[in-house]
């Protein structure tokens, strides 16, 4: 059985991966790692540790420790977040990776999963049904990160042999964890606002379109490529896609589960960044190459959101 290490496990993804991959390798063979955050709970069904990501010796003394195969290195500066604090990015997003990368070559790790994202384009790409390969001219430090990120983790399958995989993900949507410093935050923050108020006021323009992807999917796709035949893959990082709506689009489809929703739109200096980015994705290569396919459309994620997150804050009223 594989021993798994996640690396900035309690993040909006890894909080998620984690129990998802203890399902399928068993609580002790995935080892969760986090920086200062007190875990949540349901975290510390398996092994967890805290260390920082840029840490070479902490993270060589876990790896050696419990004999790391596989790592999933998640841990991130996102993109507002990173635009208010640009060193911090560069140094947890790029110095952190090759930390990670070092690390692995020098222990033999076999794989190891980097997240790129839809930030590694920029106004000069095309923004409908963006290509795989294409121009990536990014504006933010986090875009900035993900591009040199990808071509270091091309480089070290090149010159190492290593086994490493990633995603440019769209903008994530989740229910269980809140909004953790993104462009796409709006997407999350709606539906929390839509139950609790019964209006919310949207950062970027109601006609802004981005690509989203829900949270099962996410954990879906990261998992399908990490078990992919590696004979069957052409690419090092894939674009990958689900659905593209506005604020708009998304208000109309929570109007029809709540009537009397209201949604308004104030743009911050968040409209910059999603300016740059595309409206939607070619993510061809992926579904030819390892059978990508998305589950979750606007409607079917719009009605289990509404669902989970009710559940949630009801819960929250009753314990308090």
């Amino acid at each position: 059985m594989q021993k798994i290490l996640v690396i900035g496990a309690t993040g909006q993804i890894g909080s998620e991966l984690v129990p998802r991959l203890r399902e399928i390798y068993g609580n002790e063979n995935v080892i969760a790692v986090g920086h200062k955050t007190t875990p949540p709970s349901h975290l510390l069904t398996g092994p967890f540790l805290f260390a920082d990501a840029t840490n070479k010796q902490a993270l060589n003394d876990i790896i050696q420790e419990h004999q790391i195969d596989v790592i999933y290195h998640l841990a991130a500066l996102l993109s507002a977040t990173g635009e208010k604090n640009p060193d911090l990015a560069w140094q947890v997003n790029l110095n952190g990776l090759k930390t990670v990368l070092d690390c692995a070559v020098e222990n033999k790790v076999k794989q190891v999963f980097w997240p790129s994202s839809i930030a590694v384009f920029g106004p000069e790409t095309p923004s409908v049904n963006t290509p795989n390969e294409t121009i990536m001219r990014p504006k933010t430090m986090y875009g900035l990160t993900k591009v040199a990120g990808e071509l270091l983790c091309e480089y070290y399958h090149q010159t190492h042999n290593l086994d490493v995989r990633s995603i440019r993900y769209p903008g994530i949507i989740s229910h269980q964890t809140m909004p953790g410093g993104g462009t796409t935050d709006w997407a999350v923050a709606i539906f929390y606002d839509a139950i609790k108020n019964g209006c919310y006021t949207s950062f970027v323009s109601s006609d802004t379109v981005l690509p989203m992807m829900y949270m099962p999917d996410c954990l879906k796709a990261t998992i399908n490529l990490m078990q992919a035949d590696a004979s069957q893959l052409k690419h090092r990082c894939y674009n990958l896609a689900a659905m593209s709506f506005s604020p708009a689009e998304l208000a109309t489809e929570i109007k029809k589960h709540i009537p009397a929703f209201e949604c308004d739109c104030l743009p911050d200096s968040r409209q910059i960044i999603a300016n740059t980015w595309p409206k939607s994705i070619d993510d061809s290569a992926a579904r030819s190459e390892w059978g990508w396919q998305p589950d979750y459309n606007i409607s079917k994620m719009t009605i289990d959101m509404l669902e989970q997150i009710r559940a949630k804050l009801l819960i929250t009223t009753t314990n308090e």
